[in-house]
């Protein structure tokens, strides 16, 4: 008997390497396929421009992707803190908290974006369902799905209370009902629609479908909490 033989890989180790790699490729992919206009904004963004970087769709998703090793600087700060504290799920929580900000404010910023009628033209209310969908195309239907993907996936590995579908789905619609309503009150020539709602709802429920195995559940909750010190034995 070979006694020196390797071990498995613990079943939490092999999710967060899946996960990692998933992640990984995931990102190299979408990167390939937009090289081309991202790099059409790199000059402005590199300038540290205004116009041109951060009020177009391009140079807020360059320099959402240049970010990306400070966010990752952020959950390796966080998660030692916590590992120092004795928070035996420190990495998880890390990197939900902070794919939670890096993954959702870009497409905010961008849903917030002022068209060239902004303070002009009158608000727009659309509450017809499925009325926008057929206008929206492939593009735009990508996008209403991506703007609460990150709070749906992230939100239900960092807060127990949020572990439900239903729960996701709910807190994607309020979001987005916000939104829409801060578009109408602020007049940003955009159409307050009830599909953006629905799809940005779907997008969040269907991002915590794919992370369901790394939810953090009630009974997880407790090795969430430092560690007592031991008590000193006399």
């Amino acid at each position: 008997m070979n006694h020196d033989a390797s071990l498995p890989a613990p079943p939490g180790r092999t999710r967060r390497i899946v996960f990692l790699g998933l992640a990984i490729v995931a990102l190299a992919s979408g990167a390939f396929v937009v090289r081309g206009p991202l790099m059409m904004s790199a000059p402005r963004c590199m300038a540290g421009r205004w116009h041109g970087c951060f009020d177009t769709f391009n140079g807020v998703v360059l320099m959402t992707l240049v970010a990306l090793p400070l966010a990752a600087l952020v959950v390796w700060a966080l998660a030692l803190r916590r590992r120092a504290a004795g928070i035996t799920s420190a990495w998880r929580m890390s990197l939900a908290e902070v794919g939670m900000v890096h993954g959702t404010v870009p497409f905010l910023w961008l849903t917030m974006m002022p068209g060239a009628g902004a303070g002009i033209v009158p608000a727009r209310v659309s509450l017809v369902p499925l009325r926008d969908l057929v206008t929206m195309g492939t593009l735009g239907i990508v996008g209403n799905l991506l703007v609460f993907a990150s709070l749906g996936f992230f939100a239900p590995m960092r807060f127990a209370a949020l572990a439900s579908v239903p729960r996701i789905l709910a807190l994607g619609a309020g979001c987005s009902v916000l939104v829409e309503t801060a578009q109408y009150v602020l007049r940003l020539d955009r159409v307050s629609s009830l599909d953006d709602v629905l799809v940005n709802a779907g997008g969040a429920a269907l991002a915590a479908l794919a992370s369901r195995p790394w939810w953090r559940t009630a009974a997880q909750a407790p090795s969430d909490r430092p560690r007592p010190a031991p008590a000193p034995t006399g």
